[in-house]
C-alpha cells in the first residue's frame, strides 16, 4: 500500500506540473502561434525561391520541412526553464521530494505539446504544398512524431546548461544545433527514402532508437544540469 501511494502521488505531481505548463501556455497563445507560424512561413517561401517546378519541389520537400521543424522547435527552447527560473518555481521543484528527471520529463512533455506536436499537425498541408505523395506524407508524419519529441529532450539538456547566462540564446543554439544532426538525417532521409520508392523502415527504426535514447538519458542529464546551473 505504501509503494502504490507513493506512485499515485508521483503521478498526481507530474499531471500538476503537466497541467501547470500548459495553462500557462495557453495564457501566452503569441508564443506558441509564433513557432507555428514561423515553421510555416519557412516552408511556404522555398516555392517562392526555387521556383514552381513540382518535381523540385518534391525533391527539396523533406530535407526543408524537417529543418523548418528544427528551427521552430528551437525558437521555445529558451522558455522552457527560464520563467520558473526567474518566478522562483523552479527552486520549488528542487526541493520537491519526487526524482527531478521525472519532474523534467513532465515539463518537456508540456513544451513538445505546446511546440512540436502543432508541427506534426501542420505538416501534412505542407507536404501537400510541396508536392508529396500520401505514402511519403504519412512517412513525414511518422518521422515528426518520433523526431520532435528527441528535438525537445536534447534541447532541454541545452536549456538547462545555459540558464542563467547573458547571450544564451546563441549558445543554446551552439550547444543543440550539433546533437540534432543524427535527428535531422534519420528523419529526412526516411522521407526521401519513401520519395525514391526505397524502404524507409531502417531510418524511422534509427529514429526511433534516438527517441529512446533520449527518453532514457536526456532527463538526467537535464537534472543534473538543473542542478549545477542553481547551485
Amino acid at each position: 500500500m505504501p509503494a502504490a501511494q507513493g506512485q499515485s502521488g508521483m503521478i498526481a505531481v507530474l499531471m500538476v506540473v503537466l497541467r501547470r505548463d500548459l495553462t500557462l501556455a495557453v495564457r501566452r497563445m503569441s508564443d506558441v502561434l509564433t513557432t507555428l507560424f514561423f515553421f510555416v512561413i519557412v516552408v511556404s517561401l522555398f516555392p517562392l525561391g526555387v521556383g514552381p517546378e513540382m518535381a523540385v519541389l518534391r525533391e527539396i520537400a523533406p530535407g526543408v520541412i524537417w529543418v523548418a521543424a528544427l528551427l521552430a522547435s528551437m525558437l521555445a527552447l529558451e522558455r522552457l526553464f527560464s520563467d520558473d527560473f526567474r518566478d522562483g518555481a523552479l527552486e520549488q521543484l528542487l526541493l520537491l521530494p519526487q526524482p527531478l528527471s521525472l519532474l523534467v520529463l513532465s515539463k518537456v512533455l508540456a513544451h513538445w505539446l505546446i511546440s512540436g506536436a502543432p508541427l506534426v499537425l501542420m505538416a501534412p498541408l505542407l507536404g501537400m504544398q510541396l508536392g508529396l505523395s500520401w505514402d511519403a506524407i504519412q512517412v513525414l508524419l511518422l518521422t515528426l512524431l518520433l523526431g520532435t519529441p528527441a528535438m525537445s529532450l536534447i534541447g532541454a539538456v541545452g536549456a538547462a546548461l545555459t540558464l542563467g547566462l547573458r547571450g544564451r540564446g546563441v549558445l543554446l543554439a551552439l550547444l543543440v544545433l550539433p546533437l540534432y544532426i543524427p535527428v535531422l538525417i534519420f528523419g529526412a532521409g526516411a522521407v526521401e527514402a519513401s520519395v525514391s520508392g526505397l524502404g524507409a523502415s531502417a531510418h524511422v527504426f534509427l529514429l526511433g532508437a534516438v527517441l529512446v535514447l533520449t527518453i532514457c538519458f536526456a532527463p538526467l542529464a537535464t537534472a543534473m544540469a538543473l542542478k549545477i546551473s542553481m547551485e
